[in-house]
C-alpha cells in the first residue's frame, strides 16, 4: 500500500482513537511529541477541514524528525493539505521536495500529479494568463511519461486534454476579437494556430469557418475555399460547415486539387495522406 493510501486510511483511526487527546490540538511544545503523534494530529486537523493547520503539523515532522518514515509520509500529506487549502505555491513546493528526495518512490507519481494540479486548478478562466495552462500541460505530461504505471496517468491524461482544449479556446477568443475589429491578418494567424497546432480540439471546425470569414473579407477566395474543403471532409455535419458553404455559395471548389496555400497542404496531408 502506498504511503498516501495508508495516510488517508489512517485518518479514520487517528480521528477515532486519538480524538479525546487531540481534538483541541497538541498542548505541549511539538518537541515533546513523537513523529507519529504529530502526524496523527495532522490527520485530525485534515479530517476536521483545517487543511492549513494540518499542513503545518505535517511540515513540523520534516523539521523535527527528518530521517523518520513519518517525515516521508508527512511530506506528501503536507503537499496534499496545502492543495486542499488552495495554497498552490506551497503545495507545489512540498510536492517538488518529495519528488527530489524520493524520485523512485511509489508515491512520486502522486506528488507529480499534485504539482500539476497546483497549476491546473488555477486555469478555469479562459481570460487568465495562459502561462499557467502551459505549465499544467508540461507537469501533466511528466506524470504520463515518467510514471506510466501510476493510477494517476488516466486523470492526468484527461486533464491534459482539457488544458490543451483550453489553450485552443484562448486562441479562438483572441482570433474572434481581431476578426470583430477588422484586423483580419491578426485573426487569421490565431485561427491558423488552432488548425495547425490544436487540430484535435473541439475548436478546430469553428477555426476553419472563421478562416473562411477572414479570407473572404480580404478577397482571398482560394484560401477560403481550401478551408471549406477541409470542413467538408472532416466536419461536414457541423453547423460551421453549413455556415461556410452559405458564405461561398456555388464558389466552393468541387475538386480535391486546391490552390498552393498552407491550407491545401494540410488538406493533402490529413485528408489524402500525401506527406511528401
Amino acid at each position: 500500500m502506498s504511503f498516501f493510501k495508508a495516510a488517508v486510511l489512517g485518518l479514520v483511526s487517528a480521528t477515532s482513537v486519538s480524538c479525546t487527546n487531540m481534538s483541541t490540538g497538541l498542548t505541549e511544545p511539538l518537541e515533546a511529541y513523537s513523529a507519529k503523534e504529530i502526524y496523527d494530529q495532522g490527520g485530525v486537523e485534515l479530517s476536521n477541514a483545517n487543511a492549513e493547520d494540518a499542513a503545518r503539523y505535517f511540515g513540523e515532522i520534516e523539521r523535527l524528525y527528518p530521517y523518520s518514515k513519518w517525515a516521508k509520509r508527512g511530506l506528501i500529506m503536507q503537499a496534499f493539505s496545502f492543495h486542499k487549502a488552495k495554497d498552490y505555491n506551497s503545495s507545489r513546493s512540498a510536492a517538488q521536495r518529495y519528488i527530489d528526495f524520493f524520485p523512485a518512490d511509489v508515491d512520486a507519481g502522486y506528488a507529480q500529479y499534485l504539482l500539476a494540479l497546483s497549476y491546473y486548478d488555477q486555469i478555469d478562466d479562459v481570460g487568465r494568463d495562459q502561462g499557467l495552462t502551459i505549465k499544467a500541460l508540461q507537469a501533466l505530461q511528466v506524470v504520463i511519461e515518467r510514471y506510466p504505471s501510476s493510477k494517476y496517468v488516466k486523470p492526468a491524461q484527461t486533464k491534459f486534454d482539457l488544458a490543451f482544449d483550453h489553450l485552443s479556446a484562448k486562441e479562438m477568443e483572441i482570433g474572434r476579437y481581431y476578426l470583430q475589429k477588422g484586423h483580419y491578418t491578426a485573426a487569421i494567424n490565431r485561427f491558423k494556430t488552432v488548425v495547425e497546432d490544436f487540430r484535435t480540439t473541439r475548436q478546430a471546425p469553428e477555426a476553419l469557418h472563421r478562416l473562411v470569414e477572414s479570407y473572404l473579407s480580404l478577397g482571398l477566395k482560394a484560401e477560403a475555399q481550401s478551408a471549406v474543403s477541409i470542413l467538408k471532409q472532416e466536419y461536414k455535419n457541423t453547423e460551421w460547415y453549413k455556415q461556410s458553404t452559405a458564405l461561398l455559395a456555388d464558389e466552393v471548389l468541387a475538386k480535391d486539387t486546391l490552390d498552393g496555400n498552407w491550407l491545401s497542404q494540410i488538406y493533402r496531408q490529413t485528408i489524402k495522406g500525401e506527406w511528401l
